[in-house]
């Protein structure tokens, strides 16, 4: 079995992967084929390779697993250094193999045409990858992380570029934090556009504020790279894509799947 560890600066998230071989069988379809189970924690750059050999254990033994028999590789994308090293040593360690980490130098069988290919964070292309291989090109990713970013993906699988935001938390928190009557609102859809009171007006601006802004850039990107579906992933991907005009489909586990498909294309025949 695989596990797909996407380390985010707010959020880490973990999916295990199986096979028809594999007691709970196949399940699910396109980014979900074959995900056995998935988890979100917060990612705290302190954490040691053994505190979080122990909470991955702790996962595995959901199913009746353990490291020693059942897990067969580990891919890892990561936006956090100290927890790349980590799980890194962890990986050594308690599985007895190397980790594969999205980094340069690691085949994703997508060509990159940043300027700089480096400067591109491993989560954008392991969520690039998947969306081509689930849905083709063009193709526009959007990703509600701590930044909210969109990725372009042209019709012949190419990595062109996109657009980096702050992301909705981001943006809440300073809004909250320079304005002192306003307080942290539910981010629930309000009965009207038009907010009848201070709540309701957040949730106006926050809901139908950030799926517009989505909406402008996909529609921009759309401009330059033709008709594209447009794919929303991220922690709050379900809070913001049903406002959105462009955003036509939401995978949840976008990322675990494009961490699946990188370790499949870098394994020896």
């Amino acid at each position: 079995m695989l596990l797909a560890i996407d380390v985010g600066n707010t959020q880490t998230v973990i999916g295990l992967f199986g096979s028809d071989d594999d007691s709970e069988g196949e399940r699910g379809t396109g980014a979900e084929r074959d995900l056995l189970d998935h988890w979100r924690i917060a990612t705290i750059d302190s954490r040691t390779s053994d505190e979080l050999a122990l909470l991955v254990q702790e996962f595995l033994g959901f199913h009746g697993f353990s490291f020693d028999e059942d897990v067969s590789g580990v891919a890892l994308c990561s936006s956090v250094p100290s927890i790349t090293a980590g799980v890194r040593e962890m990986t050594r360690r308690y599985f007895g193999f190397e980790a594969l980490v999205i980094e340069p130098g690691v085949k994703t069988g997508m060509p990159i045409l940043y300027e700089n290919p480096k400067e591109v964070g491993a989560d954008r292309i392991a969520d690039a990858v998947a969306a081509f291989d689930l849905y083709g090109g063009p193709t526009v990713v959007v990703d509600f992380g701590t930044a909210t970013t969109l990725e372009a993906i042209s019709a012949a699988g190419e990595y062109l570029g996109g657009a980096i935001l702050p992301g909705v938390d981001i943006s809440m928190d300073a809004l909250f934090g320079r304005a002192a009557a306003l307080r942290k609102v539910e981010l629930v859809e309000p009965r009207s556009v038009i907010g009848k009171n201070t709540i309701e007006s957040i949730q106006s601006g926050a809901l139908y504020g950030f799926a517009a802004q989505v909406d402008g850039i996909a529609d921009r990107m759309i401009d330059e790279i033709g008709p594209a579906t447009v794919v929303a992933t991220g922690g709050l991907a379900a809070v913001i894509a049903p406002y959105s005009r462009t955003i036509t489909e939401h995978e949840p586990w976008l990322t675990l799947h494009g961490l699946r498909l990188v370790f499949e294309k870098n394994q020896k025949p």
